[in-house]
Parts: structure tokens; C-alpha cells; sequence
């Protein structure tokens, strides 16, 4: 089976899923009813995801990596038990990032596991031009510096001027493609060997890129398209 076969698949699958969908939650039903119709009135709503088809209706789009895999034994008395465990990045390409992990004992309801729950970890990007070496005010890159941290690992993006490209470890490059960021510089300290933490402190870092006030003159000359 190609690639463009299995996508044909998983968007037949979704389609389906989504037909039989019955929410269980109010936003869920709004949603389904068609009182929001897109991922930004949900979050102004200062709603919260609670089930992963709210976003298979509101980014029907949204793409997704396997970012990390690994298979675990338990011994017990009976024997080895094998599990796995999958860490998914899923995105839009332009606004929203998210990661989730997922485990089983087979694969790919392990992966199935992580992608929904990255869908449930879902983070607003915001956008911009804020490299002082760079007028053009599209939203090529991010408005301001920002950091982020998990556990011993601090990551600090840097806007960087068109045509800058992704200077940052390879480890976070899927963050940035998936996040719709195609220039930024980026430092790292503690143990960024440790990808998991080295990838949820740069989605921490993209979070605190809306957590931030500014004047709506700022706004404007930093996010214009």
C-alpha cells in the first residue's frame, strides 16, 4: 500500500468516525452542531479539547508524525511482556502544534493512542516578523523571543529574518515544519540528548508566544500577512 493510499484510508476512516460521532462533552456538541466552525472561536471560548474528533472537525488538514518509538519488556513471573510506546507530533502547518504519547502491547494502537492524545494537547502558535534585520511583516517566523522548559531542558527561539531557515537542532526541526515556522534561530541547554524534553520544551516556548500582551500596533506590523 502506498503512502497516498493509506491517507486516502485514514481520511475515509476519519469521515466515518466522524458520522457516528455522538459528543459526550458541551463543546463537543457545539462543535457537531455547528455553533463553532473553527479551532480559534473554540479557544476564544476559552474551551477546553476534551475529545480528539473536535479537532478532526475543526482541522480536517491536520498532519501527523511519529516522532518517537519504543518497544519496553516487563519480566514477570509468566514470562516478558512487551509493550510499546509512541510519541506523535501532530500539526497544521500554520497555527497549531501538539504532542501526545500513547502505549500498548501492538504498535499501532500505540501510535493511534498518541496521535489522539497529542490532538488533545493541542497549542496555538502565534506568528510573526519580529526580527529587527527583517521588514517584510509576514508570518514567516515568531513576533519575539520566547523560551520554554521541561524538565532539566530550556529551549529559547529567536525570530530570524526571511530566508534564515530553521537554525535549530534536528530534533525540533518536525516542530517548526508542523507549527508553520520556516524561519527562527534557537538555543538549547541541559539535557536536550533527551528528545521527548527537548520537543515539549519547544512547544512549551511556542505556547508563551500568545501568552504575551501587545499593543495592537505591534500586532499588526509583527503578524501582517
Amino acid at each position: 500500500m502506498t503512502e497516498e493510499e493509506r491517507r486516502l484510508n485514514a481520511a475515509e476512516e476519519t469521515e466515518k468516525r466522524l458520522a457516528e460521532w455522538i459528543p459526550k462533552t458541551t463543546a463537543g456538541k457545539m462543535v457537531k452542531n455547528g455553533e463553532i466552525e473553527s479551532l480559534d472561536q473554540f479557544f476564544e471560548r476559552n474551551l477546553n479539547v476534551m475529545e480528539p474528533e473536535i479537532v478532526d472537525m475543526l482541522l480536517p488538514d491536520l498532519e501527523e508524525k511519529l516522532v518517537d518509538f519504543h518497544k519496553t519488556a516487563k519480566v514477570r513471573r509468566s514470562g516478558r511482556q512487551f509493550s510499546f510506546r509512541a510519541t506523535v507530533l501532530v500539526g497544521d502547518k500554520n497555527s497549531y502544534i501538539g504532542v501526545g504519547t500513547g502505549k500498548d502491547r501492538e504498535r499501532f494502537p500505540a501510535t493511534r493512542k498518541a496521535a489522539r492524545n497529542a490532538k488533545l494537547n493541542l497549542v496555538k502558535v502565534r506568528k510573526g516578523c519580529g526580527s529587527w534585520q527583517c521588514g517584510c511583516q509576514e508570518t514567516h517566523s515568531i513576533p519575539f523571543k520566547v523560551s520554554g522548559k521541561s524538565s532539566s531542558v530550556r529551549v529559547v527561539l529567536l525570530p530570524a529574518p526571511k530566508g534564515t531557515e530553521l537554525v535549530v537542532g534536528n530534533n525540533i526541526k518536525d516542530v517548526m515544519i508542523l507549527s508553520g515556522i520556516k524561519d527562527v534561530w534557537s538555543k538549547s541547554s541541559g539535557n536536550t540528548g533527551s528528545k521527548l524534553d527537548f520537543v515539549a520544551a519547544t512547544i512549551d516556548a511556542l505556547r508563551n508566544t500568545t501568552k504575551k500582551r501587545l499593543s495592537e500596533d505591534i500586532v499588526k506590523q509583527a503578524t501582517r500577512k
